[in-house]
């Protein structure tokens, strides 16, 4: 993880831990806030879970990075859509942070249909004193008020709170994909399978449809929105990919709807490589525009993406997640992994790249030496301070002795929420119901 990722100093500390996990206990994303003292979890419960990173000790410098759980509270509820007889689950699909601009943390968080804006606070101090109420919150009988009392502040345990600001619902028919905040913190946009809206923070009953690929006959329907992503630094401009393993980079600028982009980044695909799963694997997962700005990563199937903005007919990089599944796509698809959702990082300096795979395996490629490695997250190693060892998947042949091989790999355990840390070498993941966290071993 270092420039040349070396495996040996990394260590690992182990969260969260259920031996009884349940269908709600599913991690679903993963999120650090822009400085990275805090780390949000959504699971399939609905809930929202924050880590909060220790502050360093003079006794024990070697403490800092401990991540501990902050606040807990219920994001969204299951609900049922009347109109449609639909179920809407309460799966968090993703979190958004905002920049912190006072003593509070903003956060953004949906399910399929509804967006909150959450505010979490600290109170370790309450009012006592009052004229009008006794000590129990009770109403005291006006006659008996004979003086004036000044309320005092008194402290008290620490408490934080999570309360809901504003509800963005109704805007969407199809399910939430993605949500991304803008660089001016005054909007955010939120995507669906056809449409993607643009709303102020401060209007929950309107939003602005900037993106609308619904054709007029729903049989001609071609593609989907798969993800999409604002520019970290210009606020006019977004980007979204399609199931069809295009991406289009829009301008806010030239139109108020954005259904004609100013790019279109697309690889021809090679005649040769062609069968009957092309499609599916060529779908996007993930984009992820660089810290930079200058390259947009993406996720699909088999490979992760590096296209660079001034360059539409190929990426400059592709590295291959795991090229041995190639033979195993007829399986694959029958079992549906093959429809499964990858996730893509970058690191702080955009000069390494994380994505998930199957068995606990997650990949890092450094952009700048082109080394790579299999990492696993599991419960063997997750005893803090145990250090990560590379894994390798062998396929066909004579097995070595740390390699495994490609038919016992397991497909239910897959890694497809992954976090890094803005600026310093610590990475979350979430395997299933477990959170590991994972950073560069202090000297």
């Amino acid at each position: 993880m270092e420039e040349d990722i070396d495996t040996r100093k990394i260590n690992s500390s182990f969260l969260r831990d259920h031996s009884y996990a349940t269908e709600a206990d599913i991690i679903s994303t993963v999120e650090f806030n822009h400085t990275g003292e805090l780390l949000a979890t959504g699971d399939k419960g609905g809930r929202v879970v924050i880590f909060q990173r220790e502050q360093e000790s003079k006794n024990q410098p070697h403490r800092r990075g401990e991540y501990n759980v902050y606040s807990t509270f219920q994001s969204h509820e299951p609900e049922f859509d009347y109109l449609k007889s639909l179920e809407i689950e309460e799966k968090i699909n993703k979190i958004r942070w905002l920049p912190q601009q006072n003593a509070a943390y903003f956060l953004l968080s949906t399910n399929d249909k509804t967006v909150k804006l959450w505010k979490v606070s600290e109170r370790d101090k309450r009012p006592e004193g009052y004229n009008l109420k006794d000590e129990d919150g009770r109403f005291r009988d006006p006659s008996m008020i004979t003086m004036l009392r000044v309320p005092v502040l008194r402290p008290m345990d620490l408490m934080v709170e999570a309360t809901p600001r504003r509800v963005f619902a109704n805007a969407h028919t199809y399910h939430i994909n993605s949500i991304s905040v803008n660089s001016d913190y005054e909007t955010y946009m939120s995507a669906d399978d056809l449409r993607i809206n643009l709303w102020n923070f401060e209007i929950t009953n309107q939003s602005f449809n900037i993106v609308d690929i619904k054709p007029a006959n729903m049989e001609e329907l071609t593609e989907v929105i798969t993800a999409a992503e604002f520019h970290p630094h210009h606020c006019n401009t977004f980007v979204y990919s399609s199931s069809k393993g295009t991406i289009r980079l829009c301008d806010m600028r030239a139109s108020a709807l954005c259904d004609r982009h100013s790019k279109f980044f697309e690889e021809p695909e090679d005649p040769s490589n062609r069968s009957f799963f092309s499609e599916i694997i060529s779908s996007i997962s993930d984009v992820k525009f660089s810290h930079s700005g200058r390259y947009i990563m993406t996720r699909d199937y088999l490979t992760v993406k590096v296209w660079d903005l001034n360059m539409e007919n190929r990426p400059i990089e592709t590295y291959q997640v795991h090229d041995y599944l190639r033979s195993k796509l007829c399986s694959l698809y029958e079992n549906d992994c093959i429809f499964d959702k990858f996730e893509c990082v970058w690191n702080g300096s955009d000069s390494v790249i994380m994505t998930g795979s199957y068995n606990n395996f997650f990949r890092m490629f450094d952009r700048n030496t082109k080394r790579d490695v299999t990492l696993e997250a599991s419960r063997e190693n997750s005893k803090p301070r145990a250090i990560l060892k590379p894994r390798k998947v062998c396929v066909g042949g004579k097995r070595k002795k740390d390699e495994i091989s490609v038919d016992s790999l397991d497909f239910s355990k897959k890694i497809l929420h992954t976090a890094w840390h803005p600026s310093e070498n610590i990475i979350a993941v979430a395997a299933t119901n477990n959170l590991y966290i994972f950073q560069d071993k202090v000297n």
